[in-house]
């Protein structure tokens, strides 16, 4: 058959990208189809009338400058392997906490700022909290010092462990462990293990105790370390890049190239059948769908169905993309908050508010004059199925749900609902219908106490088909499918006898 590629692209997300470009750099062709006309997926920008929003992502790691960055800081090392330029802007807050009881903390790039506030609150915890967030520090020390790569490519591993064998065995054990079980080992003040849990919510979507303490020490520590950084444009200048390298170095990108099928003959992908009907023939094969979407759907094979209770599944989203007058947000307000009403439904569809307004970091994505509030809470597919869009009725909710959401908000912006002058909404059947998602859904979690190395990994039980994304170890978060992205290059590079460099 005649080759399209070396290795076709099903989907631009972060994680397909970093991968494809990755490959392409050590002379792997590659091939993207991506279904609509701009890349990244949730990680991508869209303008409307002099705005630019962030689709969905909108906190970023991985940018920060500092030596000591191992499997951290990925964005940094791939895009100086790449030669491409991502100018950021620090971010001194990781998320501004609004939570009961008048429970207010802003999660400082200073680490010692951060922990006096905790202590300020809680003082009889002041032991526990410093004991548990040194766990987190060891976990990020570790990691720090460990090159990114596959876990399934036995020579890394040897490497890795043969080079650094005292902090891979340390790292080993502590993939067994618990964030919420550790904390607990420390801290007994209820109201700061809600604080806890939100910590992991904020990112995992679930509680502490059902999140691994490898990914809390990523996320909750590197915050400190290599920060939080803003691309200069939005969002979608990550994939923008990417995808300027992949087509440098001779890579391709087809837009409004939807893929129906994975061509899968004895065994083995072979290549994809667009919805056009054309298709592309090539060695390997990449999916950046989800795990249900990949085997569900895109594949047409009993045998390697995925039942959906296999894996607890993470939610969709409900999201607002408001444009407002600039006077109803004060100085000195940070872009990324999060507000919870009551503990009891935080985990709840809609119980917490994220939000951001990222013009205060890069003033360039409104008019002049103008802020942007994007505004969002998890909500699920079936609840919106029920509204018939024939009739008024899904348009209807939509604005209830969205009004309701901007009252709340008003707690910490008062005068929002007034400032509003451009409002666009998005329900989990948007991000079902423009990123293919399964029920808008970011992917698998794992169920409380999973390991996290039971996560999907790279390799498929179909041969010569991977996948990368948030389907896949580590989980969900940009900075997360940008290492699915490198783990599976590197798996890849070394099967065609091509292995990739160190990341520096």
């Amino acid at each position: 058959m005649n080759k399209s590629a070396d290795v076709i692209v099903i989907g631009s997300g972060i994680g397909g990208l970093t991968a494809a470009a990755l490959l392409q750099e050590r002379g792997i062709s590659t091939l993207v189809f991506e279904k609509n006309r701009v890349p990244g997926g949730s990680c991508s920008s869209f303008q409307r009338e002099g705005y630019c929003f962030d689709a969905g992502a909108s906190v970023f790691y991985g940018f920060g400058e500092n030596d000591k960055s191992g499997t951290l800081n990925l964005h940094t090392r791939i895009f100086r392997k790449l030669g491409i330029e991502v100018p950021t802007i620090h971010d001194p807050v990781q998320i501004h906490y609004h939570l009961p009881n008048g429970f207010t903390v802003p999660a400082s790039y200073d680490r010692q700022k951060f922990l006096d506030a905790l202590i300020s609150r809680f003082p009889h915890e002041r032991e526990g909290i410093g004991k548990f967030y040194r766990e987190l520090d060891d976990v990020y020390d570790i990691l720090s010092s460990l090159p990114a790569g596959s876990l399934e490519d036995i020579v890394h591993l040897a490497t890795v462990g043969s080079t650094y064998p005292v902090k891979t065995m340390a790292l080993a054990l502590k993939t067994f462990r618990s964030m919420g079980k550790t904390a607990r080992r420390y801290i007994h003040d209820e109201e700061l293990l809600h604080f806890i849990d939100i910590e992991a919510y904020s990112w995992a979507v679930q509680d502490a105790i059902a999140t691994p303490l490898v990914n809390a020490g990523i996320c909750l520590a590197d915050r400190h370390y290599g920060g939080i950084n803003y691309p200069v444009g939005g969002s979608g200048a990550i994939p923008r890049a990417l995808c300027k390298s992949i087509e440098q170095s001779g890579g391709r990108i087809c837009y409004q190239s939807e893929v129906s099928s994975i061509l899968v003959e004895n065994g083995e992908a072979r290549g994809v059948k667009l919805a056009d009907g054309q298709e592309h023939y090539a060695k390997a094969v990449i999916s950046n769908a989800t795990v249900w979407d990949t085997f569900n759907r895109l594949i047409n094979d009993s045998r390697y169905k995925v039942d959906e209770s296999k894996f607890l599944r993470a939610p969709s989203w409900f999201q607002l993309y408001l444009g407002v007058d600039a006077s109803v947000i004060p100085e000195g307000f940070y872009v990324h908050h999060i507000l919870v009403d009551d503990w009891s439904n935080y985990n709840k569809p809609g119980g917490t508010i994220y939000f951001s307004a990222p013009t205060m970091l890069d003033p360039s994505l409104a008019p002049p004059g103008k802020h942007i509030v994007h505004a969002f809470v998890t909500s699920e597919v079936d609840l919106w199925e029920q509204h018939d869009k024939g009739n008024g009725e899904y348009r209807h909710a939509k604005e209830a749900f969205a009004d309701s959401i901007i009252a709340r908000t008003e707690s910490i912006l008062p005068g929002l609902s007034k400032a509003i002058e451009l409002k666009i909404l998005a329900t989990p059947l948007t991000h079902q219908r423009y990123l293919n998602r399964f029920k808008g859904s970011y992917g698998p979690l794992l169920k409380p106490g999973q390991n996290i190395l039971q996560k999907p990994q790279n390799t498929t039980r179909v041969k010569n088909l991977f996948a990368a994304g948030d389907s896949t170890f580590p989980g969900q978060g940009v900075i997360a499918v940008t290492y699915s992205g490198v783990s599976c290059a590197s798996y890849i590079a070394r099967q065609f006898g091509k292995p990739l460099d160190e990341l520096k």
